[in-house]
């Protein structure tokens, strides 16, 4: 059976950290392939610069958008096109969204629920509903839960959401304040295609530089 795969997410606070170039290229050996930061954090430019050195270096890229509106969800898309980057995680969901997405390429993870920053809203019911929809759809190719960031029974929430996801025959992404060995273990239970660890990274929850926390939770989750 397939494991999780990390996402080292470059962000703290829900922002880019300024010296993300610096910390890819003192990690870049760590046993990980996928890598990414938030649309927020670096100006344009520094935001190309450092997905090109994570392609240079073997890596598949992500970029992560906190956009709500419409409008910001579309500007962020297409910055992230311009970056190079290969998939996108997030967005609140727009046709709009979607279809420039697929126009290029990439891999899409929407969110579901009306997402704050310390949030996700909406009951099980209402949210694995949205889950089911948004699964079906042509070039979604799954579904992104800030698990942690809601105030419900997030296991219920996980169990549910994953059923209908992994029946649609779409993959499963699970994001945001994954930061102890317990909701690691949750996450090996839920299995989803990929997972994102960032904050957790910098408070040094696993250990005491970048690249020894990657290995430990890399073991950890493989079960070495």
């Amino acid at each position: 059976m397939s494991v999780p795969e990390l996402i080292v997410m470059l962000t703290h606070n829900d922002v880019t950290v300024k010296n993300a170039k610096e910390i890819f290229l003192e990690a870049r050996e760590a046993p990980c392939k996928y890598w990414g930061f938030k649309d927020v954090g670096l100006p344009p430019d520094e935001m190309k610069d450092l997905v090109a050195c994570m392609k240079e270096a073997g890596k598949t890229t992500f970029m992560e958008i906190v956009a709500k509106s419409e409008e910001d969800c579309l500007k962020a898309v297409r910055l992230g096109i311009e970056s190079g980057f290969d998939a996108i995680l997030g967005t609140v969901f727009y046709d709009s969204v979607l279809e420039l997405i697929r126009a290029n390429h990439m891999t899409f993870f929407p969110f579901i629920g009306e997402r704050y920053t310390e949030s996700i809203r909406g009951t099980i019911e209402e949210l694995t509903a949205e889950a089911e929809e948004l699964s079906r759809k042509d070039g979604v190719a799954g579904i992104n839960v800030a698990a942690y960031r809601y105030d419900g029974d997030i296991e219920k929430l996980l169990e549910s959401v994953s059923d209908v996801v992994k029946k649609n025959g779409k993959l499963l992404s699970i994001v945001g304040s994954i930061n102890s060995y317990e909701r690691l273990d949750a996450v090996k239970r839920f299995n989803p295609k990929i997972f994102t660890i960032g904050g957790a990274f910098f408070e040094k929850k696993f250990g005491d530089t970048f690249s020894e926390q990657i290995g430990v939770v890399e073991k950890y989750i493989k079960g070495e």
